[in-house]
């Protein structure tokens, strides 16, 4: 198969759309022919050397961690999933040709191929944030980074639970994240006061995901500083924040089934900028820039 891939660090000029041998679903795992997968951050990261221990990796390295496309092979313990069907989830080398996924749902009818493949890895951390703040009706919400790929589906998902959500973001994405139902304030030096007005005073819970801010300021807005939670500031601990990464505190089969769902009745809307397959480079260099509004996405022609 053809997939996206590198054999040394650095930036999108590594990347290939090259051969790489094809994956078989393992047990509890399905295998789909792709038709769109998502760049997330990590990406980036994986691509740049930053997460590696070596000057080179061993061997060529695929990438993408989310993708939606049409099951074609059923792993060993499989239920409720069978040849044909069309998914969305969460997995490994999912920017190629074929990909195995751990974790699914079904594609809700009439959601764009490029839209549920944006929604594994947010869908998933999104709702993992969430729940790890208690955050449900009355709850006053501050998203730091509420434009991006997991910001934007994080506020409207705490929106859905009848949150009251305050969100940052630069002031070209203001309308955005009102379209969303947030409260928008401008990110950057300040906006722990800027949040204090929007929000009359102190808030119940913040979802760090722009890793921005220092976790010192945040944890001035909540009573409790556990009452933060940050998916990219790993140093948060030190200020008596939380932080997730997934692993023993995920629950991806519940996360997407609640994405799905929110999808499928119009609560839950990701924007995406599709480039295909062949130009993933210049995917990558726009999330590089740390300005992304919505989702990448890669697509088959």
């Amino acid at each position: 198969m053809r997939a996206l891939q590198f054999t040394e660090y650095g930036g999108p000029e590594r990347l290939e759309w090259g051969q790489a041998p094809e994956p078989h679903a393992g047990p509890g795992q399905v295998r789909v022919a792709v038709r769109a997968a998502s760049v997330n951050p990590i990406d980036v990261k994986m691509l740049s050397g930053a997460m590696a221990q070596d000057e080179r990796p061993a061997q060529p390295v695929l990438l993408g961690f989310d993708a939606a496309g049409v099951v074609d092979e059923v792993g060993d313990g499989v239920e409720g999933a069978a040849v044909g069907d069309e998914v969305f989830g969460r997995g490994s080398g999912t920017q190629a040709e074929l990909a195995v996924l751990d974790a699914w749902a079904a594609r809700p009818p009439g959601v764009d191929w490029a839209v549920v493949a944006a929604a594994g890895v947010a869908g998933e951390t999104a709702e993992r944030g969430l729940r790890l703040l208690g955050v449900e009706a009355g709850t006053t919400l501050f998203v730091d980074g509420g434009a991006g790929g997991v910001g934007a589906v994080a506020v409207q998902m705490a929106v859905a639970r009848g949150a009251t959500v305050v969100a940052s973001a630069s002031e070209a994405n203001h309308p955005l994240l009102r379209d969303l139902g947030a409260t928008p304030v401008l990110y950057g030096e300040g906006v722990v006061d800027r949040v204090t007005d929007a929000a009359g005073g102190t808030v119940d819970a913040i979802f760090d995901v722009a890793g921005k801010t220092p976790a010192e300021d945040l944890v001035r807005l909540v009573v409790d500083p556990a009452q933060v939670v940050s998916i990219a500031n790993f140093g948060a601990g030190s200020a008596g924040a939380r932080v997730t990464g997934g692993g023993d505190d995920s629950r991806p089969a519940e996360a997407l089934a609640l994405t799905a769902s929110l999808l499928a009745d119009g609560r839950l809307e990701i924007p995406v900028q599709t480039f295909a397959f062949e130009h993933a480079a210049d995917a990558y260099r726009t999330i590089a820039t740390g300005h992304v509004r919505g989702k990448l996405v890669l697509v088959h022609a």
